[in-house]
């Protein structure tokens, strides 16, 4: 085998060097740069978030300066998803996502910057998924965990499920978990509590709009589908006809001790399950949030489609289709599965 030259050697070391460096500061990178994409989208729009549904007059307004305003490329629509596309890309995205939360990169991190620890909170997550990740990354046992997730009217809000803000958090190992849920907190100001002005919340009062977005973000397949599931959701809201979301099915079954996951497929037996949270038996929405959704999701709560749709799927494509009528849904479902629901 011929041997490699000390040139050769020193340009292999250099591009292993190189190339560990960079893979370390993807992380922080993303966090920089979705941040500072957001403050700037967040900081464009007005004081607060605009919304065009009327609850109370059961009517949705087309507003043609809000509609490009929330669909323009760097949107708070987008942006405030996480959308880097335009910086960095979706595979740069990826790649930190799934770096901040490998362990070997926590650990090395830890020894190389000095105990900083990334946790990546994804949109559509759990509270107690949100407690899972942080506690991993700053080595909590259980009893910090409960800490975490505990409600403390010491606190700037309460931390409900619906509020735990999606995005990474660079925090220094052995963070408390009152300091976390204090970081947590600010940013969840920051980013809703402050843009959510009191003529939004009059429109529609901020537990309802985190409910409707926690169901958005579970059922979405992006950013395009969010606010056409929006307006179906309102146009259910608006009849009293029940919601029938498998999302809140999933939420219900995970809160049994026999769930296996977060998310557990639901069945047509989990229909008739007994829960609060059951919109196949229950009218109306959940009684809470069952995910924390993104500012995105939100928005699309507060600012959904004009459609006349009531019946909405995904086909096996990821393709979005509504309908009007149940029978034009079964038709479609039998189109591309071959069966009704």
């Amino acid at each position: 085998m011929p041997r490699l030259s000390t040139r050769s050697s020193l340009w292999i070391l250099l591009s292993v060097v190189i190339t560990a460096s960079v893979i370390l500061s993807l992380p922080t990178l993303l966090a920089i740069s979705i941040q500072s994409e957001q403050k700037r989208a967040l900081s464009a729009m007005s004081e607060q978030f605009p919304v065009t549904v009327n609850p109370r007059e059961k009517t949705i307004v087309e507003n043609m300066q809000v509609n490009t305003f929330l669909e323009s490329p760097g949107s708070p629509l987008q942006a405030a998803v996480g959308n880097v596309g335009g910086v960095f890309g979706d595979l740069f995205a990826w790649a930190a996502v799934a770096v901040s939360n490998a362990p070997w990169y926590q650990s090395l991190a830890a020894a190389t910057m000095g105990g900083d620890r990334f946790v990546t909170v994804m949109p559509g997550m759990r509270k107690e998924q949100v407690a899972k990740v942080f506690a991993e990354a700053l080595a909590w046992n259980a009893k910090q965990k409960k800490e975490f997730l505990a409600d403390s009217s010491a606190t700037l809000s309460l931390l409900p499920e619906g509020s735990f803000s999606p995005g990474i958090y660079s925090l220094a190992m052995g963070t408390t978990p009152s300091t976390a849920r204090a970081l947590v907190n600010d940013r969840f100001t920051e980013e809703v509590l402050s843009h959510y002005g009191t003529t939004t919340a009059q429109m529609v009062p901020l537990g309802q709009a985190l409910t409707i977005a926690s169901l958005i973000e579970r059922e979405a397949g992006g950013t395009d589908d969010m606010r056409l599931i929006s307006g179906v959701i309102w146009n259910r809201l608006f009849i009293n006809m029940r919601l029938q979301i498998d999302a809140t099915l999933q939420y219900a079954k995970a809160n049994t001790a026999a769930a296996q996951s977060w998310w557990p497929k639901a069945t047509p037996a989990d229909m008739s399950r007994s829960s609060p949270y059951n919109t196949y038996l229950h009218s109306g929405l959940p009684p809470a949030p069952i995910a924390n959704p993104s500012v995105a999701s939100i928005l699309a709560a507060l600012n959904p489609r004009n459609t006349s749709c009531l019946f909405y799927f995904h086909d096996a494509n990821g393709q979005f289709h509504c309908t009007d009528t149940y029978a034009e849904h079964v038709a479609l479902l039998k189109k591309y599965y071959g069966r009704g629901k």
